[in-house]
């Protein structure tokens, strides 16, 4: 089982001190990605240089529509930086239109960059929040069909709903996305935002969101699966302190 670690790119500073505190876990976690976002200065793909590649895979996310695949700039990135994975999503577009951006669909950069790059690893996003099963599975095989070979989730915080998807993503290297939430706000952000249906089990703590995780952790490895946190805005000490990585 793989189990991946995502870096928020707020600055080089901050990328280096969560950088640091992957290190000090010691197993475990065997990938970094990192994902794009336009307020930041640092684009994903430039910490290809800060992470010691012998050690982590590492896995920058692209937003489709900041490339038009006719340019070949997303290529020339992959080629500059020496890249063997790389994680296509759709992104939102920029607030208030003050970014450029294209209409380019990200089934069809799949297909591009799989055209280009045969052996390269491309993985793509899933969301089991944004529609029904059957439509988000259906988008899945739209993925798997332009050339993509894996996929990284947004967050689950019910084991139900991991065990129904777990079914559609048979023999695709599939990450589970994991991200506790610790407040209130929190939670009403992601049900609001992000469409999340929490099981009313569900608390905004430390204790409820550890105990899911090393859930979590445990039954990917017993059915294939893989692990990616999303461990945003924590206090990183306290909670992966009680969570059990390689076990």
């Amino acid at each position: 089982m793989n189990i991946s670690f995502e870096i928020v790119p707020r600055s080089l500073e901050a990328f280096d001190q969560q950088y640091g505190f992957v290190q000090t876990l010691d197993k475990g976690i065997n990938i970094i990605n990192v994902p794009d976002i336009q307020r930041f200065d640092t684009r994903s793909w430039e910490l290809a240089t800060r992470v010691d590649r012998s050690k982590y895979r590492f896995i920058p996310h692209f937003r489709a529509i900041d490339f038009k695949i006719e340019s070949g700039e997303l290529y020339r990135v992959i080629e500059e930086y020496a890249l063997d994975s790389v994680l296509l999503v759709s992104g939102d577009p920029p607030e208030g239109l003050k970014r450029s951006f294209y209409n380019t669909d990200v089934v069809d950069l799949i297909r591009a960059v799989r055209q280009r790059f045969p052996s390269l690893h491309i993985y793509a996003g899933f969301d089991p929040h944004r529609s029904g099963v059957q439509d988000e599975c259906d988008y899945v095989q739209r993925k798997v069909d332009a050339g993509a070979g894996g996929f990284f989730s947004q967050p689950f915080y019910d084991s139900r709903m991991i065990d129904i998807y777990a079914e559609h993503m048979q023999d695709l290297e599939t990450y589970i996305g994991i991200s506790p939430i610790t407040s209130k706000a929190s939670m009403n952000y992601w049900e609001v935002k992000n469409k999340v249906k929490f099981p009313k089990s569900f608390r905004p703590d430390y204790d409820w969101n550890v105990e899911f995780a090393n859930g979590v952790i445990a039954s990917a490895a017993a059915n294939g699966l893989n692990v990616y946190f999303m461990p945003i805005r924590i206090d990183l000490a306290r909670y992966f302190g009680e969570i059990k990585l390689g076990e």
